[in-house]
């Protein structure tokens, strides 16, 4: 084989082995499943709890809508006060996105402070008891409350913030995620 032939070769080997890279390259990041995480980009993780009235519901029941997530206790100043824009955000965008918001109850030290605080702002939005802290302690990490995801139609997380948000915080990340 002369020096000639022996480029050629090379040159095809190398040309072969770059387009695998980028086939590799661009299956990870497009086509491949998400992993599920906690972190904005991650897939949500899917799980089923209780409302207050014993109905199960689960993430995977709102495939195909975005879901504004909120974890949040009775005890949490912040929480308290992010409670009215998050009803004004349901009762005003209710249509566009599922509102679910996730008691720590596993962190309330008197359970019945709970149905209390949900009639007293007026609650109308799914409040789902997590009793053992399965899944804000364990799937969605949550260490501080508030914390807030919104998930897209695909089911991932697109935002993400530890603090109390504001309507217009809400408004934003709904826009994000149309």
């Amino acid at each position: 084989m002369d020096k000639k032939s022996r480029m050629k070769m090379i040159k095809k080997f190398v040309l072969i082995v770059l387009a695998v890279a980028l086939g590799w390259g661009i299956y990870k990041t497009v086509i491949a499943d998400r992993s599920v995480g906690t972190e904005v980009g991650d897939q949500a993780a899917d799980f089923t709890l209780e409302t207050m009235e014993g109905k199960e519901v689960s993430l995977s029941d709102y495939e195909g809508q975005p879901v504004f997530l909120n974890f949040w206790a009775t005890w949490c100043p912040p929480c308290e006060e992010e409670m009215p824009d998050i009803q004004q955000f349901s009762d005003e965008y209710g249509e566009e996105v599922a509102v679910l918001s996730v008691n720590f109850t596993k962190f309330e030290p008197n359970k019945e402070a709970i149905p209390k605080f949900v009639e007293s702002h007026n609650l109308t939005f799914p409040i789902l008891m997590d009793r053992e802290g399965k899944v804000g302690e364990n799937l969605y990490q949550v260490i501080s409350m508030p914390t807030s995801f919104m998930i897209d139609r695909e089911g991932v997380i697109r935002q993400k913030r530890v603090g109390p948000l504001t309507l217009k915080d809400m408004e934003g990340w709904l826009d994000q995620v149309k």
